[in-house]
């Protein structure tokens, strides 16, 4: 059983939505993304899919997206990203969800031995263009997160892995609320997506020796990439 993460499928089934505005890599992408995923991911795995889902604007719009990615191979851990407007109330999104598919959010899961918790993130202090309207959203995520940090508190595991919509730092790779809670929990890895048209070498890949994995669909070809091998 190993542990497998991307980001960003941007579906939309029910309101077809063009992304190759971002590049021709994105032309026709949901199929590549469904053949990838199915030649890549076992029964047995568990993949983290990190935000940006669905184009849906509520749930019931959302839903064959997730459904289409809930027939896929293995079992299924979401979390929000900021495009993903369908995503209301925790207990809706959770109520609503098919079979096999877990959504986090102010909390954390436990599989195996492996503990995993996330949060959507938000752009940090520094970037270009931060008000006042970040700021409330950036501390409110900061919130979720240590949420999920403090459900830990009681749970045994071995290795914890932290998934996050958005990287945990601004586009100068300074400090953030994100990166302070990386180090205090010394994670065995960090997911992150988000960012699209940047090239793969030109991202944030370890944080003070904490590695750093970027699984922006269109970055790893839509291919589910693995961040642990056992579980």
């Amino acid at each position: 059983m190993r542990l497998l993460a991307i980001a960003d499928p941007h579906l939309s089934s029910v309101s077809p939505k063009p992304m190759d505005i971002f590049g021709g890599n994105w032309r026709g992408h949901p199929q590549v993304f469904f053949e990838q995923w199915r030649k890549t991911v076992n029964e047995d795995d568990v993949v983290i899919v990190a935000g940006d889902i669905s184009w849906g604007l509520r749930l019931q719009d959302a839903l064959p997206d997730l459904q289409d990615i809930a027939a896929l191979p293995g079992k299924k851990i979401i979390l929000r990203g900021n495009h993903d407007y369908w995503w209301g109330s925790i207990g809706k999104v959770r109520a609503g969800l098919p079979p096999r598919m877990h959504a986090i959010q102010n909390d954390s899961l436990l599989i195996g031995r492996t503990a995993i918790l996330g949060s959507r993130g938000w752009t940090s202090p520094g970037s270009d263009d931060f008000g006042a309207e970040d700021e409330k959203i950036y501390q409110r995520e900061l919130e979720r997160l240590r949420l999920g940090v403090r459900s830990l508190i009681g749970k045994s595991y071995d290795r914890l892995v932290l998934a996050l919509h958005f990287p945990p730092t601004n586009g100068m790779f300074e400090a953030s609320g994100f990166t302070k809670i990386i180090e205090e929990l010394q994670p065995d890895a960090v997911v992150y997506g988000h960012l699209h048209g940047v090239s793969p070498t030109r991202v944030l890949r370890e944080w003070k020796g904490v590695p750093l994995h970027f699984v922006a669909a269109d970055a790893v070809h839509f291919k589910p990439q693995v961040i642990l091998e056992t579980l």
